[in-house]
């Protein structure tokens, strides 16, 4: 028997689904999102950043998705809103 397994996005209150997102070309490495949200955002053996997964941001960990993205002095930081 084969089970299939549904994976539930997670919708802010008012229906959407928020992404981290990293630029890459601007990311400096200065890991301040890594401090602030490491349940969203990993290091290279570099020190840039990039997003976890697809970068979705389950609603518990939201506030520190805006901490990380407040944070970035180089703004390779951002969110993402999907219906």
């Amino acid at each position: 028997m084969v089970r299939s397994v549904r994976r539930f996005r997670s919708l802010t209150p008012r229906g959407f689904v928020v992404r981290i997102r990293v630029d890459g070309d601007k990311c400096q490495g200065h890991n301040r999102c890594y401090a602030l949200a490491p349940e969203l955002v990993d290091v290279d053996d570099y020190g840039y950043a990039h997003e976890i997964g697809d970068g979705e941001v389950p609603p518990e960990l939201e506030d520190k998705a805006r901490l990380a993205v407040s944070n970035c002095p180089e703004f390779a930081i951002s969110l993402e809103e999907d219906a």
